[in-house]
């Protein structure tokens, strides 16, 4: 848990806002002893700040990034669908504990309408990295159950982020000697996931949900909104994410 929360705050040091408030704050330290170097961070931090809260550019960002949509008449044949979990509401006064974050609730919906087409066997995944006594995939499994009244075979509850998710869903797929799968994650999320799972030897066929879409382009386009720098925010810890996740895969041979 220890390790999950270094990662957590070092990356939030290296997006939007932490970077730009970095900026700010050198800024400032500058400001008197150099007034040039530090109006130039203020003005760039300020600048940055607007430019990534404008939802032109968040939305532009994530389109850039995020993998293409694709259905089932698109695939090659697969054995199983893996649907990542998406982080947790804890404590939810509405349901009495633990349950499946929104994000987490986008890609069991699609899992769910994947599993109706295509009736391939379901896998979980996802742990509990803060500690907690329930882990993500405990909750996954029995909204899919429950509530899409979709059937888990494997439930996989030890991954702290999507390294592991590869690794040990590889470790539980392998004793069905199950290589190609559907993956399920954000559009956004994909490329990443799919990194990772095929580098823990995974044949992978992605799933991508919840892409970022754009209307008929208005002003609100252009003026910040919170929303707009979380995409944006997205962004940036996805491309600082996958370029370690390479260097990793690099060093380790």
């Amino acid at each position: 848990m220890l390790a999950w929360q270094i990662t957590n705050a070092l990356s939030s040091l290296l997006i939007p806002p932490g970077l730009l408030l970095v900026l700010f704050a050198s800024g400032l330290a500058l400001i008197r002893r150099r007034p040039r170097a530090g109006r130039a961070l203020l003005i760039a931090g300020a600048g940055g700040l607007y430019l990534l809260s404008m939802p032109l550019t968040g939305t532009t960002l994530l389109q850039y990034w995020e993998s293409p949509a694709a259905g089932p008449a698109d695939w090659p044949p697969a054995a199983a669908i893996v649907v990542l979990g998406g982080g947790q509401y804890r404590q939810a006064p509405e349901y009495g504990g633990d349950t499946a974050g929104a994000m987490g609730l986008v890609r069991l919906r699609y899992a769910a309408e994947l599993h109706r087409r295509s009736s391939l066997p379901v896998l979980v995944s996802g742990g509990s990295p803060d500690g907690a006594a329930t882990g993500e995939a405990q909750a996954m499994q029995k909204i899919l159950e429950r509530e899409f009244a979709v059937p888990v075979r494997w439930s996989e509850n030890r991954s702290a982020n999507t390294l592991d998710n590869a690794r040990y869903s590889r470790d539980i797929l392998a004793a069905e000697n199950i290589r190609r799968i559907v993956l399920v994650t954000h559009a956004w999320h994909m490329p990443r996931a799919r990194l990772a799972f095929e580098q823990a030897g995974f044949e992978v066929v992605a799933a991508p949900t919840a892409h970022a879409t754009r209307g008929r382009l208005t002003i609100l386009d252009f003026l910040p909104d919170a929303g707009a720098l979380l995409d944006s925010a997205l962004f940036f810890h996805e491309v600082i994410g996958t370029v370690w996740y390479r260097l990793r895969f690099i060093f380790q041979g």
